[in-house]
């Protein structure tokens, strides 16, 4: 018997079989073969998936076969969109805490392996692309939770492999910003010691596939910023601060301007840093930010989706123009001096209709970054195994907590 047809013998279901890459150091499982058929839109798939697969999800996520950092995007042949011929695919992300509905950093690293598979079973209309031989890239539509994310892939000069010496982009879904400038007051129970005196701070809310809060390094009471940064202390502060936020009247008006209710929540808190970072050719400036969302997992890249709020957020405040190129990064990019993800603002004259019946000024936002394979796996669950089933997480082990 060979070796493969063993492994998956002793397995209690279906071998679960995936790719993974990284985008400037932030992990994308790409699950390919194994996930249980969903039916609906692709919304509805998601409420599926959470309500009755949410197993495999911490399977593939949490350890032992994951870990606290880990992504990952499952791929989804069938959606409404792609029954209509505007989409090509569809996806669904998640992570150690659950389900998101858009995620830069894992749409660049799925635009690459789209390209790269030829297997029909697991992209049905892998034929359907298009090769321009002059741009040497391929359009690939991708259905996400929050809407058409439109990717073009770099490839190599016969347009059948992606090439990963150049930038993946894509382009957004409406992105707007959502609450500017709330002033926010700060409890005794939640307040962490680098607040100082302090009683309130300010941040904004925008949208970038999903809610994000945004709030200057300094106004959590970090005076030296994101370049020599106190990773423990900043998580400290985030994990009180957006529990609260979640709940909080101003945030929860701002999370109501979207098109639909189940992408109204707040999906992290980024905390930026506007003096400067990494910065590439043939950009206006640079920034770095740190992103919390999950169960307190951090973004190692500069948080794709986020990147294209920060863009909106700046264009409603009169400081980031049309096609003006920005850089923004992570503190792994400035690490390494590689991997900041270029934005571009290139429609300033989209709108948003909100479940409410009410109109959104949006834009829609280029994001560039690189994406590498790191390998590839097929997971299993022994029947015997009385822990690897649904996976754990060291955190919550320690506090006794179920995940």
């Amino acid at each position: 018997m060979e070796l493969a047809q063993a492994f998956e013998n002793i397995s209690s279901g279906e071998v679960i079989k995936c790719i993974d890459m990284h985008t400037t150091g932030e992990p994308t499982r790409i699950i390919y073969s194994g996930f249980p058929p969903l039916t609906g839109t692709l919304l509805d798939k998601r409420d599926q998936a959470k309500s009755q697969y949410d197993t495999i999800r911490k399977r593939l996520m949490l350890e032992p076969r994951g870990h606290d950092g880990m992504y990952g995007a499952i791929v989804i042949p069938e959606t409404e969109l792609v029954h209509s011929d505007e989409a090509h695919i569809g996806v669904l992300f998640i992570h150690n805490g659950g389900f998101s509905t858009m995620c830069g950093h894992a749409t660049i690293a799925l635009g690459r392996f789209l390209v790269d598979t030829h297997d029909l079973s697991v992209f049905p209309k892998r034929k359907d692309l298009v090769f321009d031989p002059i741009s040497k890239k391929v359009a690939v539509n991708i259905h996400a939770p929050c809407g058409l994310v439109r990717v073009s892939v770099p490839t190599t000069d016969d347009g059948q492999k992606s090439d990963p010496f150049r930038s993946v982009s894509f382009l957004s879904t409406p992105a707007y910003a959502a609450g500017i400038d709330l002033n926010i007051k700060i409890p005794a129970e939640i307040r962490w010691p680098e607040l100082g005196d302090k009683a309130s701070i300010n941040l904004d809310i925008a949208y970038g596939g999903a809610f994000y809060a945004l709030v200057d390094v300094s106004e959590l009471g970090f005076k030296k910023g994101l370049g020599s940064v106190d990773l423990i202390s900043v998580a400290h502060a985030v994990g009180k601060l957006k529990p609260y936020l979640s709940n909080h009247p101003a945030v929860v008006d701002a999370l109501r301007i979207v098109e639909d209710k189940r992408l109204s929540f707040l999906y992290s808190v980024m905390v930026v840093d506007g003096a400067g970072g990494s910065r590439p050719s043939n950009v206006n400036g640079a920034e770095t930010g740190l992103c919390f969302f999950a169960d307190s997992q951090v973004d190692r890249s500069p948080t794709g989706s986020c990147v294209t709020a920060r863009m909106a957020l700046a264009h409603a405040k009169g400081i980031r123009p049309l096609a003006q190129r920005w850089a923004y990064n992570s503190i792994v990019s400035n690490y390494f001096n590689e991997g900041a993800f270029v934005a571009t603002i290139v429609d300033q004259n989209v709108v948003v209709h909100t479940y409410d019946g009410s109109v959104q000024p949006a834009v829609v936002v280029c994001v560039e970054g690189v994406a590498y394979y790191t390998g590839s796996s097929s997971f299993i669950a022994e029947k015997s195994d009385v822990i690897g089933d649904a996976g754990f997480s060291m955190k919550n082990a320690a506090l006794g907590n179920s995940v």
